[in-house]
């Protein structure tokens, strides 16, 4: 009897904790401002995961400095290997697993917006001055 009771606590435990680590993964990827950009030898990189969608889904860089994104893949093999910048007329078909870089020059202030080959996972890169 002992060792049923000690089973359910332990299912209850790792249910809930399994519902906390859910709930916090969804927080997080639908949150913005990422600590994702770094600037290296006066270039802006914007490093941005893609496997099953983008994260983070929202970036935000500095506006007027060059700028690469950098696309990281990890055993991606759904459609946000084929990414698009539309307004900048970019399509890439990214390897299962590595890292890409796309070279978008300076941009302005502006809203840079992008998203997987079907156009289901949505990311975009926020310029600020």
């Amino acid at each position: 009897m002992k060792e049923i009771i000690a089973s359910i606590l332990v299912a209850g435990t790792l249910i809930a904790g399994t519902v906390m680590l859910t709930r916090n993964s969804k927080e997080h990827t639908a949150g913005a401002d990422e600590n994702n950009v770094t600037i290296v030898d006066g270039k802006q990189i914007v490093e941005i995961n893609a496997k099953g969608g983008y994260q983070p889904r929202k970036s935000v860089a500095q506006a007027g400095i060059p700028t690469i994104l950098r696309f990281d893949t990890s055993g991606t093999f759904d459609c946000s290997a084929s990414v698009r910048v539309p307004s900048m007329n970019i399509s890439k078909t990214l390897p299962q697993t590595g890292s890409t870089d796309i070279d978008i020059g300076s941009q302005n202030v502006a809203t840079l917006q992008g998203t997987c080959g079907m156009g289901m996972y949505p990311f975009e890169v926020e310029f600020k001055s």
